[in-house]
């Protein structure tokens, strides 16, 4: 229950520890010239830089860089075109920042060359189900994001379909912890993310968010990543660029519920929403 805290966990990310004792924030880093909301903006390393450079003065924990949209309908990009893209970024910002580096992708070949660049977190939307994912995951030694996501990015929202989206949504994020632990990654090494947006119509998005508590309880940290979404647009009828105080309303209510990382676009709106939430929950102080 909310206000109720036990030792915080702590992730490893490459040598830089994050520290668990409070809500989170990811920053977004998108290279790619086709995401739904910034497509195309930090194509350039020196821009995708002066971002990251921007969202840790804002005070993001970790910075998330990606070279391939997940957004509904997006296809697949190569391996040699993903490194193209987001390994001068990892290199130039390992060097410069000094949070943790996070790595979006669910290529093996991706995973192992940004963690030797300085990456210090895997975020896959495939939950290591790739052929190889699993063993360059635990080559890596990083921290690993499982993601729920039913179909493929392209095909995801075509017709997504449950009995009980909770109750699926548990059970594959368990049976893919099941098989980290397997393949010989540690269950300290887990982090979940119920995957908002990623196969899901807005009922059953708003339902994982206000059931939430359910994949918190099953004992690992939790991520979530509902910035700009088309479940907050629908709400608020408004493009991605003007999603801003409806996501970051999101990011509270997750919060609220447990989530320990909250994945965004806007950094200091949501970096000052996490501590009103922080304080509330364990400021007992006079």
């Amino acid at each position: 229950m909310p206000g109720e805290r036990g030792a915080a966990p702590v992730l490893d990310c490459g040598g830089r520890p994050l520290v668990l004792d409070r809500p989170r924030v990811m920053g977004i880093l998108n290279i790619t010239p086709d995401s739904f909301s910034d497509g195309g903006r930090f194509l350039s390393p020196q821009a995708a830089l002066d971002h990251a450079m921007n969202m840790v003065e804002e005070g993001a924990d970790l910075i998330d860089v990606g070279g391939e949209s997940t957004r509904p309908g997006s296809d697949e990009v190569g391996v040699a075109e993903e490194l193209e893209r987001v390994m001068p970024v990892i290199e130039a910002l390992s060097g410069e920042v000094p949070v943790p580096l996070s790595v979006d992708t669910s290529k093996p070949d991706v995973m192992k060359a940004a963690a030797a660049a300085g990456a210090g977190f895997i975020n896959d939307v495939f939950a290591l189900q790739r052929e190889g994912a699993l063993e360059a995951a635990r080559e890596t030694g990083l921290p690993v994001c499982l993601m729920h996501m039913q179909g493929t990015p392209r095909t995801m929202q075509q017709d997504p379909r449950y009995d009980d989206v909770m109750v699926e949504v548990k059970a594959f994020l368990g049976e893919r912890v099941a098989a980290c632990v397997g393949a010989g990654i540690p269950r300290d090494r887990l982090v979940l993310d119920p995957g908002f947006g990623f196969g899901k119509r807005s009922v059953h998005n708003f339902r994982l968010l206000r059931e939430l508590r359910g994949v918190v309880n099953m004992g690992l940290p939790v991520l979530v990543g509902m910035s700009r979404k088309s479940m907050v647009g629908g709400v608020l009828g408004r493009p991605p660029g003007e999603r801003i105080h409806g996501s970051v309303a999101a990011a509270v209510l997750a919060a609220w519920e447990g989530a320990l990382i909250v994945r965004v676009h806007d950094v200091r709106p949501t970096v000052d929403a996490m501590a009103v939430v922080h304080a509330t929950l364990y400021n007992d102080t006079e």
